[in-house]
Order: C-alpha cells, then sequence, then structure tokens
C-alpha cells in the first residue's frame, strides 16, 4: 500500500528540506493558476506546510477548493532537477508562529537585525499553518 511517507523519496526529501522556495499554486476554479514562491518545510509524515495571513487570496480559495500542489526546483548551477507533491490542504489555527520562527531560521540570518525585526512582524501579526497533505508526487532530474 502506498502511504504519503512513502511517496516521497530520499532524494525527494534531500531537496525538499533544502532552503529553497517552493511555488504553492491553489486551485482557482476558472481563475489562472497564479503561482507563489513561498517557505515551506517538509514533514515526516507525507505532509509540506507553510503559513499565511489568514486574509491572504490562498486561504480564501483553499477555503472554496482544498487542492493545492507545491514546486521545488534544484538551483541554477546544479543538474536540472524538481519535484512536484500535490494534495489537499488543511488550514490549521494552530502552530503558525513556530513554523514561522523555524522557517525564517532557515532562509534567513537572524544576527542581521533587518531580518531579526522582519520575523518580530511576522510574528506579531495573525498567522495561520497550511498543511498539504501530500496525495501525488511528480520529479525530474536530469
Amino acid at each position: 500500500m502506498t502511504t504519503p511517507q512513502s511517496l516521497l523519496t530520499a532524494d525527494d526529501l534531500e531537496l525538499l528540506t533544502r532552503p529553497l522556495h517552493g511555488f504553492l499554486t491553489v486551485a482557482a476554479a476558472t481563475e489562472p493558476p497564479q503561482p507563489r514562491p513561498v517557505w515551506y518545510e517538509a514533514g515526516t509524515e507525507g505532509t509540506v506546510e507553510l503559513f499565511t495571513e489568514p486574509d491572504s487570496l490562498k486561504v480564501r480559495r483553499l477555503h472554496n477548493d482544498p487542492r493545492a500542489s507545491l514546486v521545488v526546483a534544484a538551483p541554477v548551477g546544479e543538474r536540472e532537477r524538481w519535484v512536484s507533491v500535490a494534495g489537499r490542504v488543511t488550514i490549521e489555527p494552530d502552530g503558525a508562529h513556530e513554523l514561522a520562527t523555524r522557517l525564517a531560521a532557515r532562509y534567513w540570518d537572524l544576527d542581521d537585525p533587518v531580518r531579526a525585526r522582519g520575523l518580530e512582524a511576522i510574528l506579531a501579526s495573525d498567522q495561520l499553518r497550511l498543511v498539504l497533505h501530500v496525495e501525488s508526487v511528480r520529479r525530474y532530474a536530469y
């Protein structure tokens, strides 16, 4: 039986655990897809988590249709490689600030006062945690 955890290979997780931007696309009915760069964290249970403000467009769209995908690609200078995960998203009211703190430490040098103030601003605002439950994975490596 295939489980969300078994959908992601060790190579997929190696790419997904690097501090790279993911491009999140949420279902939008008749609207064209509009991917957005996001910070994310690959979970150990076949999930990918991110945080966002409660009034964001992605939250409004996810309330109408919980389907989303996230694509992460290796940076220029490395061999071509990408992983795309897709599934349904749950919107969680708790854990967003803790996730934001972990991700800020992953993506930013928090010894930089500008970045530290940026994290303070994130933590001072309401945030939701989005959990993408991986149902399918596509990948490419050259």
